[in-house]
């Protein structure tokens, strides 16, 4: 990994470190630093500020909530301490808890921004559909007793793919400006007894994945018709749509950005690598 020297101030360099970062969401209250409860943020801050030896705040490319996964979020700090990059990487996964590390360390130009520089984001929902419920994977996966009718769910899966108005598909909390998303892709396949759902797009609402799993869900069961699709996300009504889909299986897997940030940040397989899925 290159180093990048930090613009001087006229008091102390600083340094921008983007970082990807891997955890398991189970046991904390979503990403975000809260008050009275633990979010991935606070407990990240803590670790990477004890080997900055100064207060730090890291910025995500996406906001996670409680018990949703990230396999590979991009998020970055500013900090005046130098360090080598794997002094970093291995003084910070020290001080972490169990569930939660980072995978790389990337010294980034001081107008990189995690958030408001991505172009897009990219988050995979894994369904384990078979009759018995899983032990090792479990709050992994979703797991989803009855047989799902996979073909129907695609045919509905496709037409999610452009820009449209997701209100039918967003949480009442959610506080986005707007409700219109551009999504690139939208990817549901079997992996042996799992379900896929891979989905890319310019950005996301408060709930949106999981409330889109929910109705491609009520599809696979036959509870609706792939055309059926359409027709709620034209009502723009929240109402209408099926329940939101639990947290467990949905994974925050990359952040894009353009390319001249792009292509100094490491490659890495997508994820979550128990699948051993193609990118």
């Amino acid at each position: 990994m290159s180093e990048i020297l930090p613009i001087e101030t006229a008091s102390q360099p600083t340094y921008t470190l983007a970082i990807a970062i891997e955890f398991l969401g189970t046991q904390y209250h979503g990403w975000q630093r809260q008050q009275e409860v633990l979010g991935v943020q606070e407990a990240l801050e803590t670790a990477i500020g004890k080997v900055a030896n100064e207060t730090v705040e890291v910025v995500a490319a996406g906001r996670t909530d409680a018990s949703v996964h990230a396999s590979n979020m991009i998020a970055h700090f500013t900090t005046h301490a130098y360090r080598p990059t794997h002094n970093w990487l291995r003084g910070v996964n020290s001080l972490l808890p169990d569930d939660i590390a980072l995978r790389w360390i990337q010294p980034m130009p001081n107008d990189f921004h995690a958030r408001f520089g991505a172009i897009a984001r990219r988050y995979r929902y894994i369904t384990l559909n078979q009759p018995q419920r899983p032990a090792i994977l479990n709050h992994q996966v979703t797991h989803i007793y009855e047989p799902l009718d996979l073909a129907a769910m695609q045919q509905a899966a496709a037409d999610i793919v452009g820009t449209h108005n997701f209100s039918s598909f967003r949480a009442a909390a959610c506080q986005s400006n707007q409700p219109v998303r551009s999504v690139s892709h939208a990817r549901l396949f079997a992996h042996g007894q799992f379900i896929v759902f891979d989905i890319q797009a310019d950005g996301f609402l408060h709930h949106m994945v999981r409330n889109l799993m929910g109705t491609l869900y009520a599809i696979g069961k036959h509870e609706l018709e792939p055309s059926d699709f359409l027709t709620i996300l034209a009502k723009k009504d929240r109402t209408i749509a099926p329940p939101t889909a639990s947290g467990d299986g949905l994974y925050f897997v990359n952040a894009y950005y353009p390319e001249h940030w792009q292509k100094l940040l490491p490659t890495v397989p997508l994820t979550p690598l128990w699948l051993n899925l193609p990118d």
